[in-house]
């Protein structure tokens, strides 16, 4: 019944010079899984799903995402995963469809599937009239729809999205939400970390970062239990409160 685990780090830890941005962390994900990844600011998030990614080398620890290792085969894992930034990392002056089709050529798809794939796509999600709109015209909504469209356009093992929602309405927070269920409930595992704490509750399972360490890791439900918490938000405030870095 177990789902296969895609994700699976032991003791993985980042050192510059004498500062431990990521100190001996732990954990597994599954197939399918929305994977909640929770910090302060400066507590080491990003530097961790930079080794996850493949564009940092641990300085120490094990581990494989979609089976690649992390230690020598991060060009690999590169071709298994998506990613996208809060920033979205669109090109303001190319058209919806000319981004899409860029991205999908990085990832290394065929001409008559990204022709296929995106057709699918502007018809999912009823972008038709955007498609040669550039996207320094179109509403903050869509560009996050088409980001994350164009991050996983290719089907990967895993997507990862940083702070996917920063600056955005609660509605269309609501609507990106929908996509992330989507793409899991077909076996795509969602790595997600985010600032907005109400988020964490729709995760299957969420770990928080202080200090570069894994302090909790467990389903929202559940932590909420060993803490004696009504919300993931007093979770967050119990297990940081006595975080040295960040805000």
């Amino acid at each position: 019944m177990d789902k296969e685990i895609v994700i699976s780090v032991k003791d993985l830890t980042k050192k510059f010079r004498s500062f431990t941005a990521v100190d001996h962390i732990t954990l597994q994900v599954r197939r399918g899984e929305i994977f909640g990844f929770l910090g302060a600011n400066g507590a080491g998030k990003t530097t961790a799903m930079r080794m996850l990614c493949g564009l940092s080398l641990p300085t120490s620890g094990s581990g494989t995402v979609a089976g690649c290792d992390i230690l020598n085969q991060a060009e690999e894992i590169k071709r298994h995963i998506g990613y996208m930034s809060q920033k979205f990392s669109l090109y303001e002056n190319l058209t919806v469809w000319e981004n899409l089709n860029l991205f999908a050529t990085i990832y290394g798809m065929p001409a008559p599937k990204i022709k296929e794939k995106t057709n699918e796509a502007f018809s999912m999600l009823g972008m038709e009239h955007l498609r040669n709109v550039l996207v320094k015209e179109i509403p903050v909504g869509w560009k996050q729809k088409l980001a994350f469209t164009a991050a996983t356009l290719h089907a990967p093992d895993i997507v990862f999205l940083d702070e996917p929602t920063g600056g955005v309405d609660p509605a269309t927070r609501r609507k990106f939400w929908e996509m992330i269920y989507r793409a899991s409930s077909e076996g795509m595992t969602v790595f997600v970390t985010t600032h907005y704490l109400d988020e964490a509750e729709y995760c299957h399972r969420v770990s928080i970062m202080v200090d570069g360490r894994i302090k909790a890791l467990d389903s929202p439900e559940e932590l909420k239990r060993q803490y004696h918490a009504g919300t993931m938000d007093e979770v967050f405030r119990i297990v940081a409160k006595d975080a040295k870095r960040g805000d």
